[in-house]
Order: C-alpha cells, then sequence, then structure tokens
C-alpha cells in the first residue's frame, strides 16, 4: 500500500514524539481490579420481536409460549454468522458478566444485524434491562452491520421461517420485492412476499438515537465524553456541554471518493459529501478512558449512486478517507499520557494482521481474494496505529480468536486483540482486567453451554422436512442433535465448511484431491515415488493402490507412522473433510480449537507436515507443495501469539501466558 505525501509527514511526526512511558497507577487501582468485557459480532437479531405494524406474527413456539421471527436454518448454514441462536448467548453471555461483577462492557460493532427497526429496539430493550437490574454501562461502537450504509435504506431478506417449513419473504417499502401493489408469489416458496417497514436498514441518525444511552450519547454518570468534534476537554468538561456538541448535525464530516474532505481536501477531490461519524472517548471510571472508534468508511461510488459497503474498508480506508479521527486517536493518547489515564481503544475492525502473519502464505495457495484477505489490514497501516503511541485495541469483524502485534519504526508496540464471536465457532468473548500500575490481563470466556440454545429447533425439523419433500438440497440434520451450544456452532461450522468454504474458497484441484482421500492415503502419498498430477489423483487413485510402488509405500508409510507411536489405522480414521474442519477450526479459534481436536490426530498432522516438507522439492505432481502448504498453514493457526489466557505489559507490549 502506497501512502501519499500527507501521511508520511504525520507518520514523521508522530515517530517524533517520545515513547509513552508506563500508565501510572490511577484510582481505579485504589479497590480491586477493574474489569471490561469486549463483545463483538453480537449479530443480534430479536427472536421474539414483534412486529409494530402486524405484518408478520411469526412461528408459534412450544417452548416459550412465543411466537417465533427467525430465520431459516438452511440460512444460518450458508452465513459466517449465526441469526437466531445468538439470541441467547448474548443472555448468557450478559448474566456471566453480571455473575462476575462486570459493569463495563464494550460492543466492537456489528451488535445489530443489518440494523433493521425491530432488532435495534429489541438489543437497546435488553440492555436497559442489564443496566437497570445489574447497574452495567454499555458502550457501542459500530460495525458493518449497523449501519450497512450511513442513512436509512430500504431492504430485507427472502429468507425468514415461514408457514410450512417454507422460507418467508419479507421486505420493507422501495424495494423490488414490495415494488407491486400485489406482492408477487416468490419462485422459491409458496409464500408471498410480506412488505414491512420493520426490516429496512437504518441508517446513522435512527441506531444513534435508539442507542443513545449506551455510549453515543453523553450520561450523567459518565466523568468524562468526547467526539472528533468537540472544542472543550477535561479542564471544561460539563454533560450539558457536551450533549450540546453531540447531536447529529454536528458529528458530520465530508468524504470524497479519493479522501477526506473538509480542511484536508485535496485538489481533484469529487463526488463530496457530508456522512456521520459516531466515534466518542468516554471516562466512566476515574482513570480510564475508553476510545470507541467508528472504523466504518462508506466510500462514495464512482457511479455517484450512494456509497461502496464498509466491510472491506477498515483501516486501510481510515488514513486516507477518514483523517480527522485518525488524526484525533494521536491526540488522544498524547491527552491520556499527560493526564495518566488508562488507555483502550476499541472498534469493529482489526488494526493489525490476523492470521498469525501468514496472510501471503494464503493469498499464495488460495488466491488473493480468499479468506477475506482484503480485510486484512496493511503493514504500513498497522505501523501508523502503532505509531499513535496507541497500546491495546480490542477488535472483531472477522469472528476469530487472535492475538496481533505491531511495532512501529520507532519502538512503539500496538497489541491488537481479536474477540470472537457469540454468533460462531467457538462462541466466547473478551475479559479485560486493568491491574497495578501497567499490567493488563486479557481472558477468553468460552460460552460452551447456554439455556435454551434448542429452544428453535422445531421449526428447524419442519424446515428440514418441507426440503425434504421438495428434494431440494438439504443442510446435515446432525446438527440438531447438539447437546450444547458449542457443540452447535462445531455443527455450523462444519457445515459450512462443506457448502460454502470447500466450494468458493479451495482451488478445485486441491479440493477434489483432498475430499477423495484420508489421513492414512495422504501418508502413503508422502512416500510414493511418481504421483500424478493433483487434478489427476482421484481417478488414479484405485489404480494407483493395485500397484507395486504403492505396496512400497504402504511399507515406508507403516514404518514412518510407527516410530511416531501411531498405526496406519489411526490415520485412516480421519477424512481429507475432517482436515478441512480442522483447518478452519484452527484459523477461527487458535488455541481454543484444541479442545476439539485430539492430541493425537494434532501430532499425526505434524508428522505429515515434516514428511510433505522433504517430499516438496523432489515432486512434480503438485501433491507435496499444496498439501504440505496446507498442513504448514494449519500449524501456523495452531501456534501463534497467545490468545486465551495472558498478561499485557503496557509498558513495552509483552506478553506472558497465564493458565485458564
Amino acid at each position: 500500500m502506497s501512502l501519499n505525501p500527507r501521511f508520511s509527514t504525520m507518520l514523521a511526526l508522530l515517530l517524533s514524539f517520545s515513547s509513552l512511558a508506563a500508565a501510572p497507577v490511577s484510582e481505579h487501582n485504589a479497590a480491586q481490579p477493574l474489569q471490561i468485557a469486549f463483545m463483538p459480532d453480537i449479530h443480534f437479531h430479536d427472536i421474539y420481536a414483534n412486529f409494530n405494524d402486524n405484518a408478520f406474527a411469526g412461528l408459534p413456539n412450544s417452548l416459550s409460549g412465543k411466537n417465533a421471527t427467525i430465520r431459516t436454518m438452511a440460512a444460518q448454514l450458508q452465513s459466517t454468522r449465526l441469526f437466531n441462536e445468538n439470541y441467547f448467548a448474548l443472555l448468557a453471555a450478559l448474566d456471566d458478566a453480571a455473575a462476575r461483577g462486570v459493569k463495563l462492557i464494550a460492543l466492537p460493532g456489528d451488535f445489530s444485524d443489518d440494523g433493521q427497526p425491530l432488532h435495534v429496539r429489541g438489543l437497546a430493550k435488553i440492555l436497559q434491562h442489564y443496566s437497570d437490574s445489574y447497574g452495567m454501562q454499555f458502550f457501542a461502537a459500530p460495525g458493518n452491520h449497523d449501519p450497512v450504509r450511513p442513512f436509512s435504506r430500504p431492504a430485507g431478506k427472502s429468507d425468514y421461517s415461514g408457514a410450512g417449513g417454507y422460507p418467508q419473504p419479507i421486505y420493507s417499502q422501495g424495494t423490488a420485492a414490495c415494488a407491486a401493489k400485489v406482492p408477487a408469489v416468490q419462485s422459491h416458496t409458496p409464500l408471498r412476499t410480506i412488505c414491512s417497514e420493520e426490516v429496512k436498514e437504518l441508517g446513522y441518525k435512527e441506531i444513534m438515537a435508539q442507542l443513545a444511552p449506551f455510549g453515543f450519547q453523553p450520561q450523567p454518570d459518565y466523568l468524562y465524553w468526547e467526539t472528533p468534534y468537540s472544542n472543550y476537554s477535561e479542564l471544561n468538561y460539563n454533560v450539558k456541554l457536551a450533549g450540546e456538541q453531540a447531536t447529529y448535525q454536528q458529528r458530520q464530516y465530508e468524504i470524497c471518493r479519493q479522501g477526506t474532505g473538509g480542511r484536508y481536501k485535496q485538489p481533484g477531490y469529487s463526488q463530496c459529501s457530508m456522512v456521520p461519524d459516531s466515534s466518542y472517548l468516554v471516562e466512566p471510571v476515574a482513570g480510564v478512558w475508553l476510545l470507541a472508534i467508528d472504523a466504518n468508511v462508506y466510500i462514495p461510488r464512482a457511479t455517484g449512486d450512494g456509497y461502496a459497503g464498509a466491510g472491506n474498508a477498515g483501516y486501510n480506508k481510515m488514513f486516507s478517507h477518514k483523517t480527522q479521527v485518525t488524526d484525533w486517536i494521536a491526540q488522544v493518547v498524547q491527552r491520556a499520557e499527560k493526564a495518566g489515564k488508562t488507555l483502550i481503544a476499541f472498534s469493529h475492525y482489526p488494526m493489525t494482521e490476523f492470521y498469525n502473519g501468514q496472510s501471503d502464505a494464503i493469498a499464495a495457495q488460495f488466491g488473493a481474494d480468499s479468506f477475506q484477505l482484503a480485510r486484512r489490514p496493511a503493514d504500513s497501516v498497522s505501523n501508523l496505529l502503532a505509531a499513535t503511541g496507541l497500546k491495546l485495541h480490542i477488535g472483531g469483524h472477522m469472528h476469530i480468536n487472535d492475538t496481533g502485534i505491531s511495532k512501529s519504526p520507532d519502538g512503539k508496540v500496538l497489541v491488537n486483540v481479536q474477540a470472537p464471536s457469540l454468533a460462531a465457532y467457538v462462541p466466547a468473548y473478551k475479559l479485560v482486567t486493568l491491574q497495578s500500575g501497567a499490567q493488563v490481563t486479557v481472558q477468553t470466556v468460552v460460552l460452551n453451554d447456554i439455556p435454551r440454545y434448542n429452544e428453535l429447533f422445531e421449526h428447524y425439523q419442519q424446515e428440514h422436512n418441507t426440503l425434504k419433500e421438495q428434494a431440494a438440497p438439504l443442510w446435515n440434520k446432525a446438527i440438531l442433535t447438539a447437546k450444547n451450544y458449542r457443540e452447535f456452532t462445531n455443527w455450523h461450522l462444519s457445515e459450512l465448511t462443506r457448502q460454502r468454504f470447500l466450494p468458493q474458497d479451495w482451488p478445485a484441484p486441491l479440493r477434489e484431491a483432498l475430499l477423495a482421500l484420508d489421513g492414512r492415503q495422504m501418508l502413503l502419498l508422502s512416500q510414493l515415488q511418481n504421483l500424478p498430477p493433483l487434478a489427476q489423483l482421484p481417478v488414479e487413485l484405485a489404480t494407483m493402490q493395485q500397484s507395486p510402488d504403492w505396496q512400497q509405500a504402504l511399507q515406508a508409510a507403516d514404518t514412518q507412522a510407527r516410530d511416531a507411536g501411531f498405526s496406519l489405522q489411526q490415520f485412516a480414521g480421519w477424512s481429507g473433510f475432517d482436515l478441512a474442519l480442522d483447518f478452519y477450526r484452527l484459523r477461527n479459534a487458535g488455541s481454543l480449537a484444541l479442545q476439539d481436536i485430539s492430541p493425537q490426530r494434532l501430532a499425526q498432522y505434524q508428522l505429515l507436515t515434516r514428511l510433505l516438507a522433504a517430499k516438496a522439492a523432489t515432486d512434480s505432481s503438485g501433491f507435496a507443495q499444496q498439501f504440505g502448504s496446507l498442513f504448514q498453514l494449519l500449524q501456523a493457526f495452531s501456534h501463534g501469539e497467545h490468545d486465551m489466557h495472558f498478561m499485557l505489559d503496557l509498558t513495552n507490549g509483552s506478553l506472558s501466558g497465564l493458565s485458564q
């Protein structure tokens, strides 16, 4: 990524600042350690929402006695997030935080799923309940799903769960589905489209208003609160003044297609418009500053018809298109140091690479457009963020569990903690504890068991029956046998791997070969001297197994297995699909996935990694190179920075593991 001269000048100025000293003991250390929970990517969907216009009644649920307004299981198993069960996961996570006495809860983006009125309304009700019942304070920062675009727009979904197990289309006015006076029958379902304003996508104005008490507006119990557009400081702060400067109209900035407008606008910038920004700084407890960064960047489209989505922009576009916020971040860091505040930042997007340094290897193996690599912040951007002096940031967006470190050229260290999603495998949240001095502990709280996780299974059963009657593609019904929520999310990942990841992300020769093999055959092929091209391997496998060369490879593989303490039969116990699923488990969850992969299988993967690396130089078939790279990536995913429970020293960015 190339930086224009203004960014280079900014970096030079940032590097001229002296390194931050150790954070002094703040008032929060006087009693007991302060805990802050970070719960990104809730993707809240109010499964028992009432449509205010009575457009959709939902499905009667026998366990709750309420009507469920949910999405289909088929929709869930094609998405990287659950839509329905995360309702129960949020309640369980907040109950867990309440039991621990946690009072501060940060929501780093995608707290809703596309900002529909009925779901934002339901989320506000839940947050207010926990605020009233437990004295919790919530601090939200928006993600690319809340809002989907800066301003409200017509929207909807084709796959709510409807009568008879069929998909129920529900759209708002202004969509093509609701353009006709009498909605047309959808080809994939006998149910007619329902038109309701309850499913449109809200913009900033509406979302910030409905969630105003949860960080977006100053509250009487905050010790301090500001935005990048405030003109006061902590020295002359009062809540009335803050409120006057916190209006929606005053939190606007100019964005152009080429970069930031306003005082940053360059000659030739075009397609400029005013859009909202909801960033804020809050001091909820004496001595602690939480920096809620709105890192959504909605760039005007070249065609002039609205804005591009923010999902792939992130911090790569913050320095070019939202410069007033990145300048403000650097200024807040300096002020926090001067005032002796402990500063923790959070936003929806990662500030560092999130694949244990393997993004380039993933691009080489699967393609530059695979694995959401477009969401990776460039190293130069991570360095700029570290150069601000920011030390700890908690992000989401990727639905993965990871810890990344970036160092600026002058030695400043930024630690980026990627918090998992409650709506995906492994469901968890991050609990940050401020210890004495400059010590911070980060703990990953996993939600293995949550109440009511199977409350909606009766609707999924009916859906599956209907799909079967129609001879339609079926999802794996075994997911309905899940004994707890963690197992349910594991099944979700399994079906996502089968139906979406493997078909979309994997090159066809690698995918077909993988699905044709088990572990025993992979071990034998690592010992076979003459292999056909990878694309021909599945077709020629049966013939190969009848050859004398195969028998020699069998003996060599048996020796390799026995020397490692295994039998060939144990390698035959897992398939290529099992390998792919473990690959995604480790990619998504890091060390949290080790509970679901046996140590024996991990050791077998290590043996194959070593054998294929040794064979790669002499193998012309592509098998050793392609499968060897796959196993090397798997090893890298399981050996990153501490990501489960660790201590962070804010003075130098060093991490030390702690027992869970």
